[in-house]
């Protein structure tokens, strides 16, 4: 089986960047930067934010939250969790 890819713009606007950083980075005072090339207009991943000092650590500014972005994460988050459970038992894998 080949790796298959997602573009870094269409990840960033289906809103898994958002809801990583809302839902596992930010509570851990990390967060994931795209950034857009300002010859080409490609997006690319950029640095990780670490502020992993904080004990609250990050949250975004109010009114910063796409619902949208976040519905259509819940949406696929949802999807999955039905086929993982269905085959595998779990949602996340808990074995190390």
């Amino acid at each position: 089986m080949s790796i298959k890819y997602m573009d870094i713009k269409e990840f960033q606007e289906f809103g898994y960047l958002q809801e990583l950083n809302r839902q596992f980075l930010h509570p851990l005072g990390l967060a994931l930067e795209i950034v857009i090339d300002d010859e080409s207009g490609k997006a690319k991943l950029g640095r990780i934010w670490d502020y992993s000092e904080d004990p609250e650590g990050m949250i975004f500014a109010k009114g910063q939250i796409d619902a949208l972005k976040a519905a259509r994460v819940q949406v696929a988050w949802n999807e999955k969790a039905e086929a993982r459970i269905k085959k595998f038992g779990f949602i996340i894998q808990d074995e190390y």
